[in-house]
């Protein structure tokens, strides 16, 4: 048993070295063409479509995903499916990113002429840059490498790491020349973790007639209903041009009436508790939480410039969404 676990740990550990090594073999080679399907791809006004026949057209597809992931619009198209119609899946303001190891799939060669004559762009990964393919290119990117981690030198292995590598880099490259920002990649992911990362504070907040709102001179039993009705256990009070002037809450309202018996004679300016904190609406929901843990507060109402009050925030709002 000892003998088997050493030798297919042997056999792991040089699968991972010829991998490594084909991919690091490809540093040096990285040439002018690739800039140049960078810059191609990154003044494209359409789609980049890839394109690849069995164990290529599964790279392809991880390459569509990490792009259109990362901003450049992209998707998968079968040789197959597009020799039987569905060409008409691409326009000429598309850049097609055809993929093949020996650059010569039949598939592939079929749709060289149609791709030329919709007008669209051609960029090529192919492990032959001698190649039909990479000859008929605007722009190739070698993938050659000197050998399979198969040790029967059949499945592809080393060839579609070094494949799926490449197209990281060129994601990566475009990602870096078009300055595209977090900010961006979680407004692609707005169901992951880092999407709730950078959710504003506008799209969570409660408005409109969801706020609880009073004037200045609302009689403090007409305040208490408000509060009661709207739930958050506080109001806004604003003054005669709708501007935040102050708060009162649950806790206010107990700490009065325990030294004011004749709290229901007053108004919500008597009771008001003067300058309240606030947020802006475009501020990050991190930041509102943030906030609310310094201040030991449950609510916090969001303001426009002029104090005008736009929304309500409360903490049961931003709990369990992972904001940090």
């Amino acid at each position: 048993m000892q003998s088997h676990s050493h030798a297919v740990l042997a056999e792991a550990r040089r699968v991972l070295e010829v991998e490594a090594a084909a991919i690091l073999s490809l540093v040096e080679r990285l040439d002018e063409q690739f800039v140049g399907a960078v810059e191609l791809i990154l003044a494209c006004s359409g789609r980049v479509v890839t394109m690849g026949m069995g164990k290529s057209g599964i790279i392809c597809k991880k390459i569509s995903s990490t792009l259109a992931s990362t901003g450049t619009p992209s998707f998968f198209l079968h040789p197959g499916e597009a020799i039987h119609g569905d060409l008409g899946m691409i326009v000429h303001a598309d850049v097609v990113l055809v993929v093949s190891n020996s650059g010569e799939s039949e598939e592939l060669l079929r749709l060289l002429e149609p791709i030329k004559r919709i007008g669209a762009h051609l960029v090529s990964i192919t492990g032959n840059p001698a190649s039909t393919i990479a000859r008929s290119s605007d722009f190739h990117i070698s993938a050659a490498i000197s050998q399979e981690a198969c040790p029967l030198g059949l499945a592809p292995t080393a060839s579609t790491t070094a494949t799926l590598a490449l197209g990281d880099a060129l994601a990566m490259s475009l990602l870096t020349r078009k300055g595209f920002r977090e900010e961006d990649f979680a407004r692609l992911h707005p169901g992951g973790k880092l999407g709730k990362r950078f959710l504003r504070v506008a799209d969570l907040m409660h408005k409109d007639s969801q706020v609880p709102l009073v004037r200045y001179d609302t009689p403090m039993k007409d305040v208490i209903y408000e509060m009661s009705r709207k739930g958050f256990g506080i109001t806004a009070v604003v003054d005669q041009h709708d501007r935040l002037q102050g708060v009162i809450s649950d806790g206010d309202l107990r700490r009065l009436l325990e030294r004011d018996a004749e709290i229901l004679a007053r108004t919500a300016a008597d009771c008001m508790k003067g300058d309240p904190r606030t947020i802006a609406a475009d501020q990050l929901a991190s930041a509102a939480l943030q906030v609310m843990e310094q201040l030991k507060i449950t609510s916090l109402f969001i303001t426009d410039e002029s104090s005008a009050v736009l929304g309500i925030l409360h903490l049961h709002d931003l709990w369990g969404l992972e904001l940090f």
